[in-house]
């Protein structure tokens, strides 16, 4: 059974809302919600996804925030927990979603400031 839960696990800034609410109006997209999910991770930690879906299955949770139909599977829940979705407009970097989760966070890294162990940065 779909589980709805009022206990707001995450939350969506108005501005997130809004860009959300937005792409929806002008897709003509009545019926779909936010799919918010995990969309692989590494050493720096998870990385999220988000999609529009109307396909929801029993296992799902969803939520109301500022009027969007949020929908996370089972798996990414946990990693959700405590979660912001924001929408930011940056002229340098471009405009977009970003999820800052505390559950999402990896080890403290022991190399170099910013170094990663695989050969990365995390602090992009």
């Amino acid at each position: 059974m779909l589980q709805e839960l009022d206990i707001q696990t995450l939350t969506l800034t108005n501005a997130a809302s809004k860009a959300v609410n937005d792409i929806l109006s002008e897709r003509k997209l009545d019926g779909y919600a936010l799919r918010v999910f995990v969309a692989g991770g590494g050493c720096c930690g998870v990385n999220f996804g988000m999609a529009l879906d109307n396909n929801f299955r029993d296992v799902d949770t969803t939520f109301d925030l500022n009027g969007i139909k949020v929908v996370v599977d089972e798996t990414s829940i946990d990693y959700l927990r405590g979660a912001k979705i924001d929408f930011v407009n940056d002229p340098e970097r471009g405009a977009g979603f970003v999820v800052d989760s505390p559950n999402a966070k990896s080890h403290d890294h022991k190399q170099g400031e910013g170094d990663c162990a695989c050969g990365g940065s995390c602090n992009n």
